[in-house]
């Protein structure tokens, strides 16, 4: 696996590792059509470290889609841990029931998966999308991503067509989306010519929502 050289933040303080508060240190941003964002700048103390380690210890792989009439290259390496399987580390864990002690009351359900998406530089991307495969597609939702590594753009977009809106994440920052986002908004991680390390995005998501 070649990934570009990593370089962590110097406010990230690896003796002070994990998940920080949330309460009124989140800031909510009200979308239309029922949805919302969540953002929490540097939640995840230590998450520089956690980057380094799930770059070794995570069976990373490669994936090929049909993209109309060929087979190509997913432009990123993925791990998928699926309800009641071990996460790859237990920061990982810490920050799941943080989410949940935060989250789990208004959704009603624990975030019990977890799909990791490494970015190894600025050409890995991901184009537009809602987390639409399973109860996502039908019902409001939340899905909670954490940031490790080299800030990147997320943007969102409404669905249709509209105009979007963009923040940088990295270094353990937490971005959550959450009421109808993922059926009437689209979110991507654009490629980028800018230099840049690479970036572990980890997203929490309740059963049944891909």
């Amino acid at each position: 696996m070649t990934v570009s050289v990593f370089q962590g933040s110097l406010l990230d303080l690896a003796d002070q590792a994990g998940p920080g508060p949330l309460g009124d240190t989140v800031r909510r941003r009200a979308l239309a059509h029922g949805a919302w964002v969540d953002i929490r700048p540097g939640w995840l103390a230590g998450a520089d470290e956690l980057c380094g380690r799930l770059l070794r210890a995570v069976p990373w792989r490669a994936e090929r889609r049909q993209m109309y009439d060929r087979v190509v290259d997913v432009p990123r390496l993925l791990c998928f841990y699926g309800e009641g399987e071990p996460l790859p580390d237990p920061a990982l864990a810490q920050a799941r029931d943080a989410l949940n002690g935060h989250y789990g009351p208004d959704l009603g359900e624990p975030l019990c998966t977890a799909g990791l998406c490494l970015y190894r530089d600025g050409r890995d991307s991901v184009a537009w999308h809602g987390d639409t495969i399973g109860r996502g597609a039908t019902q409001d939702t939340v899905v909670a991503i954490v940031s490790l590594g080299a800030p990147r753009a997320l943007a969102l977009r409404p669905r249709g067509g509209g105009p979007a809106i963009r923040s940088d994440v990295g270094h353990g920052d937490l971005l959550v989306m959450g009421g109808s986002c993922q059926r009437t908004w689209e979110h991507a991680v654009p490629k980028t010519s800018r230099a840049t390390g690479p970036r572990i995005s980890v997203q929490f998501r309740p059963r049944g929502v891909r």
